[in-house]
C-alpha cells in the first residue's frame, strides 16, 4: 500500500521537482502503515464488541460496506436487523438493545389485550362461548344467560350492560375471534399461582397442577384431611386412620352406607316401577306467564296433554315465588303436576323429569310420588333437582333455562293402581 502512494504521489509531483529523500519515503510510509492499522484495529474492535461505528441502529455492517442501502424490512425491524448483523462469535449490533426488554413488552400486551378481551360483566376471560351485543360488547355465556335469566324475572327486556342495547339470543352472537384469542393467552392457576395457556388451564388445575387440593385415599373411612397434591404421598405414609381398629371406622363407614342405600333405593324403585303395566311418558314444553295480582309473580306451565284417559298440566315456579327472584344468586325450579279432569277412582301416581331428546337440561333423576283424588288434584310442588357438581351448578343451569323461551324435558309418569 505504502508503495502505491508513494508512487502515485511521485507521479503527480512536477517535473521540475526532485526526487523525495530516502528518510521523506520511510516517514510516509509509517504514517501510512499507522493509519491503517489503527483503522484494522478500530474495526476489529467493533466487531468483537458488536457495536457498529458510524452506521445507523439496527442497519448490518455489510449494507454499510457494501455500499447498498439498507433494507425495508431491517428498517421496520431492528430486531431482525440486529439478528442479521451478528457476528459468528456472538456479537450483535446496537440494533439488539431495543429488544432487551422484550419479556416485559409481551406481558404488558398480553396484560392489555386480555383487558380489552374479557367480559364486560364479570369482567373475565371466558372459559366457553363468548357473546357479543350489536354494538360489538362482550359478554361471556354465563353472564349473557344471566342477563336474559334476570331479564325474565323482572319482566323486562334484556340489555347490554354497556350500551343498553337490547339482547336476546336472535340478536347476539358468537365472537368466535375473541374465543380462539382469549384460549391463546396466558391465565394464572389458581393453586399455584403460574400462567398458562387459557386453552389448558383447566386440565392443569384438574390433573397437573401439584398445588391442587386433593383428599387423602383414606377418606372414606373418616380421614379429613384436605391439601396440596405434592404432600399426599408424605401424608398418607403417616396417615393415622388405616391403623385404627375396625370399630373406630364404623361411623364413617355408616355415613358412607346411607348415601349407597339411597342410591341404590332409587335404582331398585326405578326398576320396580319399569315391571307396571302403565306406563306414559310425553315430552312437553314449558312457556312463562305472569299473574294479573298486584306483584306479577313468573310461572311456567306447560300446555295440556292425555295420560291414563285423564288431561294434565305441569306447572313450574322459581324460588318459591319468592317475591323477587332477580335479587338472589341462588335460584332454583320447582314443578308440581296438576290433574285437569275428574277422576272417580284414586290414581297413584310416580312421576319424574328426565332431559328428552328436544332438550339440553341437565337434570338429575329423582322420583315423586302423589295420590290424586277428586280433591286432590294437584301434587305439592317438589325440587327439578339440577346438577349441583364439578363445572355446573344449580343456578347456573338455572339461569340457562331461564334464558331460553321455553323448557323443554321428558314426564315419564306410572299409575300403579291395580285395577
Amino acid at each position: 500500500m505504502s508503495t502505491v502512494e508513494s508512487s502515485s504521489s511521485a507521479v503527480q509531483q512536477p517535473p521540475s521537482s526532485t526526487l523525495p529523500l530516502l528518510g521523506d519515503n520511510q516517514h510516509s510510509a509509517a504514517s501510512t502503515s499507522s493509519s491503517s492499522s489503527s483503522s484494522t484495529s478500530t474495526s476489529a474492535s467493533a466487531s468483537s464488541s458488536g457495536v457498529s461505528v458510524g452506521v445507523g441502529v439496527g442497519v448490518p455492517l455489510d449494507a454499510e460496506s457494501s455500499g447498498e442501502p439498507p433494507s425495508k424490512k431491517q428498517l421496520l425491524d431492528p430486531n431482525a436487523a440486529a439478528s442479521s448483523s451478528s457476528s459468528p462469535g456472538g456479537g450483535a449490533s446496537l440494533g439488539s438493545g431495543v429488544g432487551s426488554g422484550g419479556s416485559g413488552t409481551h406481558e404488558k400486551l398480553a396484560y392489555r389485550i386480555s383487558t380489552a378481551l374479557c367480559c364486560a360483566v364479570c369482567l373475565d376471560l371466558p372459559k366457553t362461548a363468548m357473546y357479543q351485543c350489536q354494538m360489538g360488547h362482550l359478554m361471556c355465556a354465563a353472564c349473557f344467560t344471566h342477563l336474559l335469566a334476570d331479564g325474565r324475572l323482572r319482566d323486562q327486556i334484556a340489555t347490554c350492560p354497556n350500551c343498553r342495547v337490547e339482547i336476546s339470543k336472535s340478536t347476539a352472537s358468537r365472537n368466535l375471534a375473541v374465543e380462539k384469542a382469549a384460549s391463546e393467552l396466558p391465565s394464572e392457576c389458581q393453586f399455584c399461582n403460574k400462567e398458562f395457556p387459557y386453552k389448558s388451564l383447566e386440565r392443569h388445575e384438574q390433573h397437573e397442577c401439584q398445588e391442587r387440593p386433593t383428599k387423602c385415599k383414606y377418606h372414606r373411612i373418616g380421614c379429613q384431611w384436605r391439601g396440596p397434591f405434592h404432600e399426599t404421598t408424605e401424608h398418607e405414609r403417616s396417615c393415622l386412620h388405616p391403623k385404627k381398629s375396625g370399630y373406630e371406622v364404623m361411623a364413617a363407614l355408616e355415613a358412607h352406607d346411607v348415601m349407597i342405600k339411597e342410591e341404590k333405593k332409587m335404582f331398585n324403585t326405578l326398576i320396580d316401577l319399569l315391571s307396571y303395566e302403565k306406563i306414559i311418558f310425553n315430552d312437553l314444553q314449558m312457556k312463562p306467564y305472569r299473574t294479573d295480582e298486584y306483584v306479577h309473580k313468573l310461572f311456567y306451565e306447560t300446555a295440556r296433554f292425555s295420560a291414563f284417559n285423564q288431561q294434565w298440566v305441569v306447572k313450574a315456579r322459581i324460588n318459591n315465588s319468592q317475591r323477587d327472584p332477580h335479587q338472589s344468586n341462588e335460584r332454583t325450579i320447582t314443578y308440581q303436576l296438576i290433574l285437569k279432569t275428574k277422576t272417580s277412582t284414586p290414581m297413584s301416581i310416580h312421576f319424574f323429569a328426565l332431559k328428552g331428546p328436544f332438550s339440553d337440561m341437565k337434570v338429575s333423576t329423582q322420583i315423586y310420588k302423589h295420590e290424586f283424588t277428586e280433591t286432590s288434584t294437584e301434587s305439592d310442588y317438589y325440587v327439578l333437582p339440577l346438577p349441583d357438581g364439578t363445572g355446573v351448578t344449580g343456578s347456573t343451569e338455572c339461569n340457562r333455562m331461564l334464558a331460553n323461551k321455553g323448557i323443554n324435558f321428558r314426564l315419564v309418569f306410572v299409575n300403579i293402581n291395580k285395577q
